[in-house]
């Protein structure tokens, strides 16, 4: 059974689904830009790891404090009589820090170009924490290393909550966003953006000159996670959304919600 939504349902944004469907998503993805590759190319689903604290924290750099202090009752070299006195005793006051000790697979699309797997275009689905969350800095940190090399950057925000990616221009008002960055005309960003009551775009994926783009259809991608993640029967739609509509799709909000629970 299909979402109630039209396009991206934002039930999913919640920490009891997205991280579910966004492995899920991927997957679809990955096989609906495998069918549309000309030959050489292939895509393959990648991950890097980022260590983070136990409490999630970012990846930081953590310098323990360690407090000396004077046995008050030993005297100072200095103060006094001048008598030979052996150093003063030192106590160590421990200072408990976090260690990294988690690790955050971060989950994205590479299309490579055979026969030696070059790099071509990366494709990067948004999670809450690389917009609002502890994650945030290390993924901008990579975005501006793929962005200094010859290599296409799609990134799909599908959460309405979170900051915006930065850009050097404000971007248009939407609900969600697409950006496309092609190697060969940045600093200029392609930028896609749509309204929660719309579905979900066809965006180019650009290869390799003298190859034309590929085109991705994430409606159709969309669609098919969803019935395969059967999120129709588990999604809280009785419940307030992760993020509110805003005041002017309230009412067509609470209809679709209403078209959920008759179904």
């Amino acid at each position: 059974m299909p979402s109630p939504f039209p396009g991206m349902d934002p039930y999913l944004e919640s920490p009891a689904f997205w991280s579910d469907f966004h492995a899920g998503f991927l997957v679809c993805l990955r096989n609906a830009i495998f069918d549309r590759l000309p030959p050489g190319y292939e895509a393959r689903i990648d991950e890097r790891l980022s260590l983070a604290g136990p409490s999630g924290d970012s990846p930081k750099r953590v310098e323990p404090d360690v407090a000396v202090l004077r046995d008050p009752d030993r005297p100072v070299p200095g103060e006094g009589p001048a008598v030979a006195v052996a150093p003063p005793e030192l106590t160590l006051v421990p200072v408990a820090v976090p260690l990294r000790v988690g690790r955050r697979r971060q989950r994205l699309i590479k299309i490579l170009k055979r026969p030696d797997r070059t790099l071509v275009t990366v494709i990067e689905l948004l999670s809450p924490s690389n917009k609002a969350g502890d994650d945030r800095g290390a993924y901008l940190l990579n975005r501006q290393a793929i962005l200094a090399q010859p290599v296409h950057l799609l990134e799909l925000d599908l959460l309405r909550k979170g900051r915006r990616l930065p850009a050097a221009a404000p971007l248009p008002k939407g609900d969600y966003y697409a950006m496309l960055s092609r190697a060969g005309r940045r600093p200029i960003c392609e930028v896609f953006a749509w309204p929660i009551r719309w579905p979900l775009p066809r965006l180019p994926v650009p290869l390799l000159a003298p190859d034309p783009d590929v085109v991705l259809d994430l409606q159709a991608a969309f669609t098919t996670a969803f019935e395969q993640g059967r999120y129709e029967s588990a999604l809280p739609y009785d419940d307030p959304p992760p993020a509110p509509p805003s005041e002017a799709d309230r009412g067509w909000f609470d209809e679709r919600r209403a078209a959920a629970r008759r179904a």
